[in-house]
């Protein structure tokens, strides 16, 4: 878009900071003003989503990595090009004390204010795969909402479990409550001064807590537990899909649910039918409409799980989980991308006859998987 009207918006405004250690005030307003000026991008402008995601700035450790980063970024690149968002990818850490699994905050914030034509920014961490290309988050279920994030109540508030929910994916909606929610997240951060005494306070409350130090996860269960009145009715916590699966419930399920897609694909030609792939959303709507309304993935579903998460598997550093053998997360990790891939590469004629082996492709039959395929 080359078009930017002369009228002031809050890029103007010099005292507007785009760091993590500033806040944002007014911000609804502000972005209110920008689509005034930018009347082009108020259509549809409530499902507008800017994903993002990222690495570290380094080479990885691990001899496979980069590779495997690489395979993981290709995987978002495809969901977004299919999907129509936008995708912002970050290698660089926007806060020299915001490190690890909190340099994601400052990015999200920057992103918000560099976006302000988005509605939801979206942020899914390195190690999390697309494994249904077809699906679509349902924004309007969140439309009360201002935050989504895979996660229990019951485990928050009755196991008080630091695993109760997962921040490494999640939807944050583009507005002032947000901006807000993020100055009080980061302030358990790095970048606080009272950052040491933060992570004793969460091991005092959720025993499970693995690290000594304060982390981003627990930070948001903590805002869930002690200040449920304020921050419970604006985060939604999604448990009915995969809004991301921890990948070992997830992986040994491949085959299975291969399997059933193909017959609905032997059941109804229209999902057989060859098609561009601009138009794979509408297929994907099909799909969801004639066989799995109403139906949620979970733990033994035939339905493909929407985003598999190799939670515990470090793949840039290598140092995986010691509860995982060998090499099994960075196997599974690539039958998993292959996985999605197949769905991807269906568009362009080909597909991984196994999911073990990424190249070379096989070109699909006309009508497949119609008899006698």
């Amino acid at each position: 878009m080359q078009f930017d009207p002369p009228g002031s918006s809050f890029y103007d405004d010099p005292d507007l900071s785009y760091s993590i250690e500033k806040s944002v005030t007014g911000w609804d307003e502000k972005r209110k003003r920008w689509l005034e000026l930018h009347p082009s991008f108020k259509t549809d402008s409530e499902n507008r989503i800017v994903m993002v995601t990222g690495s570290q700035s380094a080479p990885c450790k691990n001899p496979i990595g980069d590779h495997l980063l690489l395979r993981c970024f290709k995987n978002k690149v495809d969901y977004c090009r299919i999907h129509g968002h936008d995708i912002f990818y970050s290698n660089s850490l926007l806060h020299p004390k915001m490190n690890s699994y909190w340099a994601k905050l400052p990015v999200v914030k920057a992103t918000m204010l560099a976006h302000p034509e988005a509605e939801w920014i979206w942020w899914v961490d390195s190690d999390a795969i697309f494994t249904d290309m077809e699906f679509t988050p349902p924004l309007h279920r969140y439309r009360h909402h201002n935050l989504v994030v895979h996660g229990w109540p019951d485990i928050i508030y009755d196991k008080q479990s630091w695993t109760a929910l997962n921040a490494g994916v999640f939807l944050i909606r583009n507005c002032q409550w947000s901006m807000e929610l993020i100055d009080t997240w980061k302030s358990m951060g790095p970048v606080s001064p009272d950052y040491a005494k933060w992570g004793p306070i969460q091991r005092s409350i959720f025993k499970d807590k693995l690290f000594a130090e304060s982390d981003d996860q627990t930070a948001l269960i903590y805002l869930l537990y002690k200040h449920k009145e304020l921050y419970h009715p604006k985060i939604y916590l999604e448990a009915e899909y995969y809004f991301q699966g921890y990948w070992i419930g997830v992986v040994g399920g491949f085959a299975n649910v291969t399997e059933r897609y193909l017959e609905m694909e032997r059941e109804d030609a229209t999902l057989r039918r060859r098609h561009s792939e601009k138009v794979s959303e509408r297929y994907g709507a099909f799909r969801e409409e004639r066989f799995l309304k109403g139906e949620f993935g979970g733990r033994g579903s035939r339905r493909r799980a929407f985003v598999t998460h190799f939670t515990g598997c470090q793949p840039c550093s290598g140092d995986h989980n010691p509860i995982y053998d060998g090499d099994t997360c960075w196997n599974e990790m690539i039958r998993a991308l292959n996985f999605a891939d197949n769905q991807v590469m269906r568009a362009y004629g080909y597909v991984h006859s196994d999911l073990s082996k990424s190249s070379p492709l096989q070109p699909v039959p006309f009508d497949y998987p119609d008899e006698p395929w």
